[in-house]
C-alpha cells in the first residue's frame, strides 16, 4: 500500500498476523530487488515514473512476494499471478496462470518466461535445450501470460518469471516458485516384533493443492478400506501376516506410486512338525532319518531332539539319523525349534520298530495273498472264456442242424445212426474187453469256405451224389484171449461205412 506525503510517498509491507522476532523486509521495483530494511515501511520520491510498480517480501520467504502496486492509479507495468507457490507431482502437467498490464500508450514487442538457467532478455524458455516440447506459452501479447509445463521432472523445480518488452522499456514480474515432487513412503519402524505398532507416512516435498486423499498398497495390491485424507496410515499390533512390501499414492494419480518399503515382522517358531524317512513301520536293524520343520523369523538357529518320557535330549540339528535301529528304540519322538525370539516343540511322531521274523512273516503273508488273488482272477477268466466258447459252439450246431433239416428230405443222421447201431452190435459181440472207443470228427461242407465240426468225419462233396464217410476206430483186444477168426477179423481196427445220399436239387 502507499500513502501520499508532501514530497515523498510511503509504502507499507503488512501481514495478516504479527511476525515473531524482527523480520527483514525486501523491496522490489518493477520486479527487481530495490532495498532491504527492518522497517515494514519504505519511502520513495514523487519523481518516480507513473508506470513503476512496487512489491515486498519477508527475507527468507522471497518466493512469497506481495502483489505489485502502481505508483499512480492502475495504468502501470504489473504482473499478477494466481499462485506464487505451486506444488505439483512428477510426471503431471501444471499451468502457471498469470496476467499483466502496461500503460496504454506502450506497445508490446515481446513476452516470454525465463528462469535463472535461461538467457534473459533475448530468448524465452522454449529455446533452451531440454525444454523443447516440454514448455508451452499459452498467453498472448495483450494480457494473458499463462505458462504450461508438461511431464514434470524433478529438475523442473525452479523460480519462473514472466517478462515483457514494450516500446517504453522492459519489465519482469515477481518469480513464481514451482516445486516438483514425487511420492515417498516412510515406515517407522521397518522391523518389528509381533504385537507392535507401525506408522506409514506418504510424504511429498511440498503440500499438494488441493489437499487430496491417499491410497495404500501391500505387495502391489490395494489395502481394502485404506483410503485416507491423512498422509499417515497406522498398523496396530502387527502379526507375521502383516509382513510385506508397502507403497502409497495420491488419489487420482494411482499410477504414480511411491517406491516400495519392506516391513519385516519378527516372530518365534510356528508350525513346527516332524517327518520320518522312510515312513511307516521300520524294520529292526535298518536306518531312519527324522527331520524337523518350522516357520520362524529370524530362522531357527537351534534344533533339539527328544524321546517322549525321557528328559535328556537325544540329538541336535535339524535332522536326526538313527542307524541300526532296535525294537527298544520304538516310541514317540519330537523336536524343539528355537530362534532369538522364542522356542516351540513339535507334536510327537510315533516310530514303530518291527522284528526281522515278523517282517519276513508279514512279507510271506503278503506274497500268499497276492498269489491267491492272481489265481482267483485267472480262474474267473478261464471260466468266462469256457462259457463263451460253449455258447458259441452250441449256437453253431443248432444253426447247422436247422439248415440240414430244412434242405434235405432224408436227414444224414438217420444213416449215421443205423450205421452206428450195426457197428455197435458187431463191436459189442467182438470186443467185450475193449478199453476205449475213439471217435473222429464229422464235417459238413456247405460251402468251399465253411466247415462245421460234428462227432464223425463226414464230408459232403458237391457232386451228382453226396457221399458221407464215417470212420470209427476200435482198439484191438489182446489176441491171446480171442479166437483166431475173431482176432483176424479185428485186425482191421478201422471200419469204413459209406452212405450215399442223393443230392436234392433246389428249384
Amino acid at each position: 500500500m502507499w500513502t501520499r506525503g508532501a514530497y515523498w510517498k510511503t509504502l507499507t509491507c503488512s501481514t495478516t498476523c504479527t511476525l515473531i522476532g524482527n523480520p527483514t523486509y525486501i523491496w522490489y521495483k518493477n520486479g527487481h530487488n530495490l532495498d532491504e530494511s527492518t522497517s515494514p515501511q519504505y519511502k520513495y520520491s514523487v519523481s518516480s515514473k507513473y508506470e513503476d510498480s512496487y512489491s515486498c517480501a519477508v527475507k527468507g520467504h522471497e518466493d512469497l512476494r506481495s502483489p505489485a502496486v502502481c505508483v499512480q492509479g492502475q495504468d502501470c507495468n504489473r504482473v499478477t499471478y494466481t499462485k506464487m507457490r505451486i506444488c505439483a507431482l512428477k510426471r503431471t502437467t501444471v499451468d502457471i496462470s498469470c496476467s499483466y498490464t502496461y500503460p496504454s500508450y506502450h506497445k508490446i514487442k515481446k513476452a516470454f518466461w525465463f528462469t535463472k538457467w535461461s538467457v534473459m532478455d533475448t530468448d524465452d524458455m522454449s529455446s533452451v535445450p531440454g525444454y523443447e516440447g516440454h514448455i508451452e506459452y499459452l498467453g498472448d501479447k495483450k494480457s494473458d501470460c499463462t505458462l504450461r509445463i508438461t511431464d514434470l521432472r524433478l529438475r523442473d523445480s525452479a523460480e519462473y518469471r514472466f517478462r515483457f518488452i514494450t516500446s517504453g522499456g522492459k519489465f519482469a514480474g515477481s518469480p513464481v516458485s514451482l516445486t516438483v515432487t514425487d511420492v515417498v513412503l516412510e515406515m517407522d519402524p521397518t522391523s518389528v516384533s509381533e504385537r507392535e505398532n507401525v506408522t506409514l507416512t506418504c510424504r511429498t516435498k511440498c503440500t499438494l493443492d488441493p489437499i487430496t486423499a491417499y491410497s495404500w498398497y501391500k505387495n502391489g495390491q490395494p489395502i481394502p478400506n485404506s483410503n485416507t485424507y491423512s498422509p499417515v496410515y497406522s498398523l496396530f499390533s502387527v502379526s507375521s501376516e502383516d509382513a510385506g512390501r508397502y507403497s502409497c499414492a495420491v488419489e487420482g494419480h494411482e499410477d504414480l506410486r511411491s517406491p516400495e518399503d519392506t516391513l519385516n515382522v519378527r516372530y518365534g517358531p510356528k508350525n513346527t512338525s516332524v517327518s520320518a524317512s522312510p515312513s511307516g513301520e521300520i524294520v529292526e536293524g535298518s536306518s531312519v532319518t527324522l527331520t524337523c520343520s518350522s516357520d520362524a523369523n529370524p530362522p531357527v538357529d537351534k534344533y533339539t531332539w527328544y524321546k517322549k518320557n525321557i528328559t535328556s535330549p537325544k540329538a541336535s540339528g535339524q535332522s536326526y539319523n538313527i542307524t541300526s535301529i532296535s525294537s527298544e528304540e520304538s516310541g514317540e519322538y519330537y523336536c524343539e525349534a528355537e530362534n532369538t525370539i522364542a522356542s516351540k516343540n513339535s507334536t510327537a511322531l510315533m516310530i514303530i520298530v518291527a522284528g526281522k521274523q515278523t517282517s519276513v512273516m508279514t512279507t510271506a503273508v503278503g506274497i500268499i495273498v497276492v498269489v491267491l488273488v492272481l489265481i482267483l482272477c485267472l480262474s474267473g477268466l478261464m471260466w468266462f472264456r469256457k462259457k463263451a466258447s460253449k455258447s458259441t459252439s452250441d449256437t453253431r450246431d443248432t444253426s447247422d442242424i436247422a439248415e440240414n433239416g430244412q434242405g434235405d428230405s432224408s436227414p444224414v443222421y438217420d444213416n449215421i445212426s443205423s450205421m452206428a447201431m450195426t457197428l455197435t452190435a458187431t463191436q459189442t459181440a467182438a470186443t467185450v474187453d475193449q478199453d476205449d472207443v475213439h471217435y473222429a470228427s464229422v464235417h459238413f461242407s456247405h460251402s468251399k469256405n465253411q466247415e462245421v465240426p460234428l462227432y464223425s468225419t463226414v464230408q459232403k462233396q458237391k457232386q451228382d451224389e453226396d457221399v458221407q464217410y464215417a470212420v470209427v476206430k476200435l482198439n484191438r483186444p489182446s489176441s491171446a484171449t480171442k479166437p483166431a477168426a475173431q482176432s483176424a477179423e479185428e485186425d482191421s481196427s478201422v471200419l469204413y461205412s459209406t452212405v450215399n445220399k442223393p443230392r436234392t436239387r433246389k428249384t
